[in-house]
């Protein structure tokens, strides 16, 4: 799996790989200066096409030669920029640049990219001057990248403003585009949480007419180039909105240098992005599935699953997590009910068996059984006194046990007593009102107002809460954050290539609850089930495309695993 850094992490990493005298900072920069430009026509190739022919005012674009504007900050992000500008120039484009603080104050390493760039006749401007201009074909934010622990300054968040109102309406009245390029980050976005930096939010501010709003206080990307890995900021909350799309660009000197046996962080601070929906196709974390499949197996061997329903007439969750479970490779599935219920499951099921209980004492009879491997509490369970008892029951039978829903917010008074009960095979699958609901705190600190660095992100939060219940913590999301009490953290996005925003629909949350259930009950550790559970999830979610409904969940999973090669 992809490792995603924080602004330290890359930092450290670099910072290695120039101390092994591998690589020189200048040639870090010039290295990253190039992949931007690659990138940015490898996106747009009519930029390309124009840049390096004859001009021809007949050309139907507006323009002869492509113009750019590059943004360059006052460190190494805005030396990045002064590389670009010089590159474009050798294109023949026309390029203005503009900067924030004076050249000569600049990062080593920036001002000797800046002098390279006025060495080949660049003219630095001001913004008085650039404003008045027609808007360019490509602007490129070099400003300050990753690390950013407090807002833009408010002359960057009028500039932005400028961006959007002024040349960004033009260009859709001339039927242009305003092709927007960050270096790194989308400056104002925070790389560690992806949460736009700005001043304070206090409810009871009085605000001036001309203050920037809060999406002035960041850029627009189009196009994100990232250096040597992705970042977790790329991931959280308003990154991947503002990134648009994100490519990478590798750094060779630094990846021989990035090993885990040289690492100068701890490896317990990195987190994994469980599929990287970026940079190509990957190895899906479910491709392992075949080292549990015997050709002679018994249904046993794959496990029994079983699934606790609530009162009838709230059957349906129940049914979809069971069936989730059952595609994704249990051996068999039981929806244990009360005996009422019994008739409404027996006739909506078939290959999934019904057992009906009488309260906590049937499920822990039902239980002593040990081919039960694994059990799911939540969906549709329903919020009265004998569900808090049949999670201590389920609790008690020791078996991987994933509580969702019902189960969780049960034990919104009393989250310390969930959590005495938990143990290491448990998985905790809430949503962001779950979550505020067992651990009130976490959820405050990551609702806090982004000011000043260090950033509570979502992961901080995971983390946290995974600690705190010492199991499998799975906070789900369009980015869902998974973490275990060790501090294993991994990311599951269904941002960027596989958004899939369909997936928010009722009873999809039951679904992944039965998923995981069905890979915990066929032998898989938690951490490993919570992952590969979330990652089917979403990718059955993009195969099967708009109009899904939950029921469609657990249909597609056979041609996903036909297209992985299962």
């Amino acid at each position: 799996m992809t490792e995603l850094l924080t602004s330290e992490q890359m930092r450290a990493v670099e910072q290695s790989a120039i101390n092994s005298g591998r690589i020189t900072g200048l040639e870090l920069m010039e290295c990253a200066g190039r992949g931007v430009v690659d990138a940015i026509l490898l996106k747009w190739p009519e930029l390309a096409c124009r840049g390096d022919s004859d001009p021809d005012p007949h050309d139907g674009l507006g323009q002869s030669t492509p113009k750019a504007l590059i943004l360059c900050g006052p460190g190494n992000n805005g030396g990045d920029g002064f590389v670009v500008a010089r590159l474009l120039m050798e294109r023949r484009w026309d390029v203005a640049v503009w900067t924030l603080a004076v050249p000569t104050k600049a990062s080593p390493d920036a001002l000797t990219a800046y002098s390279a760039w006025v060495a080949s006749g660049g003219v630095q401007q001001d913004w008085a001057q650039i404003q008045d201009q027609a808007a360019p074909d490509l602007v490129v934010d070099a400003l300050f990248g990753t690390g950013l622990t407090r807002p833009v300054p408010t002359v960057v968040a009028d500039v932005f403003r400028h961006l959007r109102d002024v040349w960004g309406t033009a260009a859709l009245r001339d039927n242009r585009r305003l092709r927007r390029v960050a270096v790194d980050m989308p400056s104002g976005v925070s790389s560690d949480t992806g949460d736009i930096l700005r001043p304070s939010q206090d409810p009871h501010l009085t605000l001036p007419e001309d203050q920037p709003g809060i999406m002035d206080w960041a850029f627009q990307a189009d196009l994100t180039v990232s250096f040597h890995t992705a970042k977790l900021g790329h991931y959280l909350e308003s990154g991947p909105s503002l990134s648009g799309r994100l490519v990478r660009v590798p750094l060779p000197k630094v990846q021989d240098c990035d090993s885990p046996a040289d690492r100068p962080v701890s490896v317990e601070g990195h987190v994994r992005l469980v599929e990287p929906v970026v940079f190509g196709r990957p190895v899906a974390p479910v491709l392992h599935f075949r080292a549990l499949q015997k050709a002679s197996g018994h249904k046993f061997d794959h496990g029994h699953a079983l699934i606790l329903s609530g009162p009838p007439g709230q059957g349906g969750a129940a049914r979809m997590a069971a069936r989730a479970a059952l595609r994704i490779g249990a051996g068999l599935v039981t929806v244990g009910c009360p005996r009422r219920g019994v008739p409404e499951h027996a006739s909506h099921l078939n290959a999934i068996m019904v057992r009906g209980l009488d309260g906590t004492h049937g499920l822990a009879e039902l239980l002593e059984d040990p081919r039960y491997s694994a059990v799911c509490l939540g969906p549709g369970l329903g919020l009265g006194p004998s569900t808090g008892e049949l999670v201590k029951a389920a609790l008690l039978a020791r078996r991987g046990t994933v509580l969702d829903a019902d189960a969780l917010s049960r034990f919104q008074r009393t989250p310390e007593g969930l959590f005495d009960m938990l143990h290491d095979s448990c998985v905790l699958t809430p949503h962001a009102g779950e979550f505020s609901r067992l651990f009130p705190d976490l959820a405050d600190r990551l609702q806090a107002s982004a000011t000043t660095g260090p950033q509570y992100s979502k992961v901080d939060a995971t983390r946290a809460a995974a600690a705190r219940a010492g199991c499998v913590v799975l906070f789900k999301g369009p980015v869902t954050v998974i973490a275990a009490p060790d501090g294993q953290c991994s990311l599951n996005a269904a941002v960027y290539e596989r958004a899939t925003p369909w997936l928010a629909t009722a009873g999809a949350g039951d679904v992944l609850a039965g998923m995981i259930t069905g890979l915990l009950a066929r032998g898989h550790a938690p951490m490993r089930a919570a992952e590969a559970g979330a990652w089917l999830h979403v990718e059955t979610a993009r195969v099967f495309g708009p109009g899904l409904i939950a029921e469609d969940l657990p249909e597609t999973l056979p041609r996903v695993f036909r297209e992985l090669g299962l």
